[in-house]
């Protein structure tokens, strides 16, 4: 039973090589077989037509799920799918045991159309803190890492999200209308504005790691599920970005945040992103 951080870092020097196997394994087994060659009875609807869930979704929660749970004794596994079924699952954020945090497909609507533009996300966090992550995409062959106090690297490079050019319009993904309410559409039309250059969001995993590269000036995203955020803002902070929400504070995956949040390559970006939040439309 993991009884101290310090335990866990022990355990992230021993076995993060472990961790990454499993993720690897999972794609490779039960992901990329299914990629472009997806059967109607393999794809469901779950809340609407832009909440989708695939049989690569399932089978890749419950291998890791299976696999994580067995590398740290006394770790809770809190996956997108099995939370889905049982949203009780989703306490165990909140609790004192080791928690790996599971996306098995971020980005599903983009596996399901056959674009590269998904990856499978796993974190590490306990009481609320995060303190490793994977980032993986498959299709892609990219693998990004981050350990708290340790940095940030893909694929054995390390990343350094850096700041905006000055001069430059910022570039900010955003969370999907069909996900916000009126409230949050409200906020995020204040990104509408010269020195601004709003997008749609792909892969929340993917937009993260485009920050802690620094081809992504922020995200300005509405909603909480710590499966989206988790590994990502790691990976973000690690490479020296920041992340804010409508408060002024950093982003807390427990839940109880202002909403939208952003995150960003530099401290002056998100409190730039988060004033204009504030602000609304002019």
């Amino acid at each position: 039973m993991i009884v101290d951080t310090e335990t866990i870092d022990e355990f992230l020097a021993r076995r993060s090589a472990d961790v990454e196997e499993a993720v690897r394994t999972a794609a490779a087994a039960e992901i990329m077989p299914r990629f472009r060659r997806l059967a109607a009875h393999e794809i469901d609807q779950k809340a609407g037509p832009h909440d989708l869930v695939t049989d690569a979704d399932r089978l890749a929660e419950r291998y890791l799920t299976e696999t994580l749970g067995a590398l740290l004794p006394g770790s809770v596994v809190v996956g997108e799918e099995a939370v889905h079924a049982n949203p009780a699952t989703y306490e165990a954020i909140q609790g004192d045991a080791p928690v790996w945090i599971v996306d098995p497909v971020d980005g599903t609507r983009q596996f399901v159309r056959g674009e590269t533009g998904f990856c499978t996300l796993v974190a590490l966090a306990r009481r609320g803190v995060v303190l490793a992550s994977w980032t993986y995409a498959p299709a892609r062959g990219q693998l990004a890492v981050a350990v708290r106090g340790r940095g940030a690297f893909l694929d054995g490079e390390r990343l350094d999200a850096g700041s905006p050019a000055p001069g430059r319009d910022l570039e900010v993904a955003t969370s999907h209308p069909d996900y916000t309410t009126d409230e949050q559409k409200h906020a995020l039309l204040g990104l509408w504005t010269d020195g601004v250059a709003p997008r749609a969001c792909g892969s929340a995993g993917l937009e993260y790691l485009a920050v802690a590269r620094g081809e992504l000036d922020a995200t300005a995203f509405s909603w909480e599920a710590a499966w989206d955020h988790a590994a990502g803002l790691l990976l973000a902070e690690e490479a020296g970005g920041t992340h804010l929400t409508l408060s002024g504070e950093p982003f807390r995956i427990t839940g109880g945040n202002s909403l939208p949040f952003t995150t960003a390559r530099d401290e002056a970006t998100a409190r730039k992103v988060v004033g204009l939040l504030r602000q609304g439309p002019a």
